[in-house]
């Protein structure tokens, strides 16, 4: 019985195929070019799904590499600690720490301090005594703040960060673009601005110690 019951539906099924079959060539033309077309976007499909997976793999193994890139290829920074250091050293290398260093004798109060003969030469210049080295660094020291606009980004981000929300108070209305030139306008008169500030010259604020030789001062006024 149950394979009779299947071959009935078999029969029937195919009558049902035969009766809704279409005989049309324009209609079968039509599901070619039909089929046709989804295979071609099939395919499109999947060459543009094995592209980006090249450019992933690609892309994976190029930050890979740069994970690999040792530490010590990368350019080594100086610090601004060790930029002053070897000037006030005239350009010279920092001993290690654990070299002999000569030790000075230590003086008795009562006896006369010697002045000592030597010469020292810091960025061209002579001292021969205390006095005369501490005029040269401070002089050095000047010479490298006469230049204010050295320090005007970093003085002008503290304006922003500190004025910035003053004015978005008091102007609620404005846009970011008109609150940030009015806040360059009022830098532009701010005291905080370094080229607000007077550059104090070698040749204007600074007074030469009575034992400075001549050379000394020609020498930073060369410089300035």
């Amino acid at each position: 019985d149950a394979v009779k019951q299947s071959n009935e539906r078999e029969k029937q099924q195919r009558v049902e195929d035969e009766y809704w079959r279409d005989d049309d060539k324009q209609v079968q033309k039509k599901l070619q070019r039909k089929d046709e077309r989804e295979n071609k976007e099939h395919e499109k499909l999947q060459r543009k799904q094995e592209i980006q997976k090249l450019l992933e793999q690609e892309e994976a193994a190029l930050t890979a590499s740069k994970a690999k890139k040792p530490a010590d290829l990368a350019p080594k920074k100086v610090t601004q600690a060790q930029i002053q250091q070897q000037q006030a050293t005239g350009g010279a290398a920092v001993a290690p720490t654990g070299t002999n260093v000569k030790q000075m004798p230590i003086n008795d109060e009562k006896t006369p301090i010697e002045e000592n003969v030597n010469r020292l030469h810091i960025d061209g210049n002579t001292a021969r005594n205390i006095d005369e080295a501490l005029h040269v660094l401070s002089s050095s020291q000047i010479l490298l703040d006469s230049h204010p606009e050295k320090r005007m980004k970093a003085a002008f981000d503290a304006y922003e960060q500190e004025n910035l929300p003053k004015l978005k108070q008091e102007h609620p209305t404005l846009r970011m673009s008109q609150l940030k030139q009015l806040l360059k306008k009022e830098w532009m008169k701010s005291p905080d601005n370094p080229f607000n500030k007077p550059t104090k010259a070698y040749n204007q604020g600074s007074v030469l110690p009575q034992n400075v030789p001549a050379n000394v001062e020609d020498s930073d006024h060369d410089e300035d």
